[in-house]
């Protein structure tokens, strides 16, 4: 496995990094044992980067996973507090139940540009005093918007950023592919520590998977890429992938036949509350209950954070 220094940071990370958004409550939703051992069959493999955040509710999988692992262990979280009391309240409960003492990165989740990271300035400040008092190692955001990336590359107290990219440019806000490779140039320019998000598209580049990574594996300012795993043969498979290794053909045509989608369950009872999160616009209501375009989806699972009902599921 390759590994590269996050920016400035002196954080050195493989080139791969696990993705625990697919193995939780929001996606796969395996027991807690189950998707420990995933995570643990990435770490055996040389995965030293777990990417998470507070609405995934994954941080017991990954205390599975780590509580006696002999290695060192790369940890990102995000979190969408906008105050200094609410992200507090987020790394309290990111170090307790991971157990530890602290979070390498900490990120502003979803940030779309200098506007909205005004709009979380408290919760910025709270992070760069928990960054003095060793209980981060490093700040910035995650986003799926050009303007986002670019807005955070100029602001100094931000160490990283999480953007978007993918060969299909799925999901990439205020531009185009070409505009999100040439705002993460730019960033890098600035000295910020890149990694990337959905370079499958959340699972609509799984049939192209190998195309589609090595896609973002030649960004060369990309020290990571997040890919989500729930499988131990989507591990061996992206494990393969990035040491540069032969995929087996069987088990190109085991992960290369997924397909995932949304589903809404027929007791969903239109509240609209999925609606107003989706930032991709892909969801809407009709007859009384939510429904969703499948050629806008970005198969984030977000929604099903804020289902009162539980309905909402990536499958």
């Amino acid at each position: 496995m390759e590994y590269r220094v996050l920016g400035q940071t002196g954080i050195k990370v493989s080139r791969l990094c696990f993705g625990a958004l697919t193995v939780g409550p929001l996606q796969a939703a395996l027991p807690v044992d189950k998707g420990a051992a995933v995570i643990r069959r990435a770490l055996e493999a040389g995965v030293n980067f777990i990417d998470t955040a507070e609405c995934y509710q994954t941080y017991p999988y990954i205390y599975e996973a780590i509580r006696d692992w002999p290695g060192e262990v790369v940890i990102a979280s995000k979190s969408y507090a906008y105050t200094r009391e609410g992200m507090r309240q987020s790394l309290e409960e990111a170090l307790k139940t991971l157990q530890r003492d602290y979070i390498d990165i900490f990120l502003l989740h979803e940030q779309e540009s200098a506007l909205t990271i005004r709009g979380h300035w408290e919760a910025v400040e709270y992070l760069l005093k928990a960054k003095k008092e060793g209980l981060v190692r490093a700040i910035g955001i995650s986003t799926h918007s050009v303007e986002g990336v670019r807005a955070a590359a100029r602001i100094g107290e931000f160490d990283i950023i999480h953007p978007i990219i993918n060969i299909a440019g799925i999901g990439i806000q205020g531009g185009t592919r070409e505009d999100m490779l040439a705002a993460i140039a730019e960033a890098a320019v600035f000295g910020k520590g890149l990694y990337g998000m959905k370079a499958l598209g959340g699972g609509h580049l799984i049939p192209g998977a190998q195309e589609a990574l090595a896609f973002v594996l030649g960004i060369p300012q990309l020290a990571s890429v997040a890919v989500g795993m729930r499988t131990a043969a989507e591990v061996d498979f992206n494990v393969a992938v990035f040491n540069g290794l032969p995929v087996p053909p069987a088990l190109r045509a085991m992960v290369g036949g997924q397909e995932r989608r949304l589903h809404i369950e027929e007791w969903c009872n239109g509240c609209g509350r999925c609606v107003e999160r989706c930032g991709a616009g892909a969801l809407s209501l009709d007859g009384g209950r939510a429904v969703v375009d499948p050629s806008t989806c970005r198969l984030c699972g977000y929604c099903g954070a804020v289902c009162p009902d539980f309905c909402i599921k990536v499958i």
